[in-house]
């Protein structure tokens, strides 16, 4: 069995537990996401749907898959690129905390990192001293991945 089944078996029992469904099509979507190792549009993973099991889907079915997908934390969505990528922590048994992104602008890789919850603390704490509520304590970090910056 490779990595991606593994994944996948996780993501499947990981919704059941929750009371939901991985059907073909969402393990499908997943799947590419993974595959891919880079975040996608919606419009990208009809494209791969299409090319990869002759299936045509509509953008609002893959909207739905991706939202279903991210209600069950098994993907994230990139809101600055309005991309969607696979969460790295599908097989871990731990809590997940607020997902952060390191995103290349050159290539478009993206790595999902961890930071102190103290800072997230302290960076609420700060916005709701200036008067506003955090909707969203995501970052979206851009840069360059070690590869490119060469």
């Amino acid at each position: 069995m490779n990595n991606i089944e593994q994944i996948l078996n996780q993501a499947e029992a990981s919704c059941r537990a929750n009371g939901g469904k991985l059907t073909e099509k969402r393990k499908r979507i997943l799947s590419g996401l993974l595959q891919s190792q880079k975040a996608q549009s919606a419009y990208e993973l009809i494209d791969y749907m299409q090319k990869e099991f002759g299936v045509s889907l509509p953008p609002t079915t893959v909207y739905r898959i991706l939202d279903f997908l991210a209600s069950e934390n098994l993907v994230h969505k990139l809101h600055l690129a309005n991309k969607y990528i696979a969460c790295s922590h599908i097989t871990c048994d731990h809590a997940h905390e607020v997902p952060q992104f390191l995103i290349c602008d050159e290539c478009g890789t993206v790595k999902e990192i961890g930071i102190k919850k103290t800072l997230i603390n302290t960076l609420e704490s700060n916005v709701k001293q200036a008067g506003y509520v955090l909707k969203s304590p995501q970052l979206e970090l851009h840069c360059l991945c070690d590869s490119c910056a060469h």
